[in-house]
């Protein structure tokens, strides 16, 4: 996820300005009444992008419907309990509603459906995590050597890479038992007092679940962040896909949708905000502006994915974030190549060098 070059402010356009109308989030173990029947928690996670944003709707039983679950380790199933035996009362979770199949997402779902939960889940996104989970491997595939070594990655890097135990989701997310509601576009879902619309969202990850509700509140996952932009990538499962086609076109259909009413949207990660429309153009920008500066240092001369990473990042990346921004620089590689205004052409050791066309 990469924080915004864009500002936020968009009230000449005439669009509400982002604002939070919740000064501060949780707590660690506690939560917070963001609507009749919605409680905001937030679980740990081990990275730079700390947290995780939970959502329990009162499900009108006596139980709730959990959005959401974070990462399967051990502060993350400790901080659940947690949850569970203060704010929510140590009533039952009746039903578990992923939004998409990321880890920090997905991770605790299984935990929660063993006990007796139902699952819900775009049919995508519970297709997904089943066979990445089940999907581990001991070192790097000749796959995912292909790809770093194709997006620029030579040298010492790509042999520690191809030497080290990859990332799998199963060190990360329970097992998902057999058994799945499968929301889809257009399903109404109740709970909390209200009817909820799903939408499906693209980019960030296929099918991303998001719930606009009845009364102005919508429940958007990763789909619309208030302050960084959700990672938009592109791995070795699908080399050459072009999910920022997706998501520009998400972005666009829901800035369509929210039209001249400014919902409250409660989203995965950060604080609720309201401004979802001059959030939604924001994000729209910051790619379009990132594409534009990749195509300015490309009519200096051809690059590679990684070589690209200047333009597109303006900043110094760490050993952490290496992964999730080579997978982006590829995604905005494909979609300008879909576009027609640049090309690949073959360089030494197996690199793709992109030219303008």
């Amino acid at each position: 996820m990469r924080d915004d070059d864009q500002r936020q402010d968009r009230t000449a356009a005439g669009l509400p300005p982002l604002s939070h109308p919740f000064d501060a989030p949780p707590a660690p173990g506690e939560a917070l009444a963001v609507g009749e029947g919605i409680l905001w928690a937030r679980l740990p996670l081990p990275m730079a992008l700390d947290h995780v944003n939970i959502y329990a709707l009162d499900d009108g039983a006596g139980g709730w419907v959990l959005v959401d679950t974070g990462l399967m380790w051990a502060k993350g199933r400790a901080a659940l309990a947690a949850l569970r035996a203060g704010p929510l009362g140590g009533r039952p979770i009746s039903r578990v509603i992923v939004t998409h199949h990321h880890p920090d997402h997905v991770g605790l779902a299984g935990d929660l459906v063993a006990e007796g939960a139902a699952l819900s889940m775009s049919r995508t996104a519970w297709l997904l995590a089943r066979m990445l989970v089940l999907d581990v491997q001991p070192k790097a595939t000749p796959a995912q050597i292909a790809f770093r070594r194709a997006a620029g990655v030579t040298g010492a890097a790509l042999e520690a890479f191809a030497a080290e135990r990859p990332f799998n989701f199963a060190d990360c997310v329970a097992p998902l038992p057999l058994g799945v509601e499968t929301l889809a576009e257009g399903d109404v879902v109740e709970a909390a007092g209200r009817s909820w619309r799903v939408h499906l969202g693209q980019g960030h990850a296929p099918d991303q679940v998001t719930l606009w509700s009845d009364d102005g509140i919508v429940l958007a996952a990763d789909q619309i962040l208030p302050g960084i932009s959700p990672n938009i990538g592109v791995y070795p499962t699908e080399p050459r896909a072009d999910p920022l086609a997706g998501w520009l076109a998400s972005c666009r259909r829901f800035r369509a949708m929210v039209g001249e009413t400014d919902p409250l949207v409660l989203p995965g990660h950060q604080r609720p905000f309201t401004g979802a429309a001059c959030r939604l153009a924001a994000l729209v920008d910051n790619h379009e502006h990132a594409l534009a500066r990749m195509l300015a240092a490309l009519a200096e001369g051809p690059k590679t994915a990684v070589g690209l990473f200047q333009p597109l990042y303006r900043r110094a990346l760490g050993e952490a974030e290496f992964g999730l921004a080579l997978a982006e620089a590829v995604a905005h590689v494909n979609h300008l190549q879909r576009r027609g205004l640049i090309e690949s052409r073959p360089g030494p050791d197996g690199a793709l060098f992109w030219h303008l066309t």
